[in-house]
């Protein structure tokens, strides 16, 4: 019993630890998209658009996460390699989803969602991002 707790715990820190790396990783990719720094524009300007967005590629990124863990069947290993992979797949597919919309969008996209002024624009792009984290995750099942 106490080696089923003890591989309970290094799984869960083994999956927290890949969790965290790809929102790092999220928090990267959202900060190449949008101009200026994107830890200042949250933290110190308080730009709400921004923070909307970051909020909405972290919560995607979970999703995924949740989704490769909970279709993981095999070991350990595998498991996490796979909520690795299918992470980046996720992110890839917001990088890409932010270009799409940024054709579809009359001027640059980084330029609305950094925009201090509340854009309506930023809500189609989180809605986005939490669409393709749950398909994402669903495609893992």
């Amino acid at each position: 019993m106490f080696e089923d707790l003890l591989g309970a715990v290094a799984g869960a820190a083994a999956y927290t630890a890949v969790g965290i790396a790809l929102m790092v990783l999220g928090y990267l990719v959202t900060d190449w998209l949008i101009p200026g720094k994107l830890g200042e524009q949250v933290w110190k300007d308080r730009n709400v658009n921004v923070t909307i967005m970051l909020t909405a590629n972290i919560l995607g990124v979970g999703l995924i996460v949740v989704g490769a863990i909970w279709a993981s069947t095999g070991s350990l290993v595998e498991g996490l390699v796979s909520t690795a992979v299918f992470g980046v797949i996720g992110l890839a597919a917001m990088s890409v989803a932010f270009v799409v919309l940024d054709w579809l969008t009359p001027g640059k996209l980084g330029d609305i969602l950094a925009s201090d002024t509340p854009q309506p624009a930023v809500w189609v792009h989180a809605a986005m991002h939490l669409a393709l984290g749950g398909v994402i995750a669903i495609a893992l099942s």
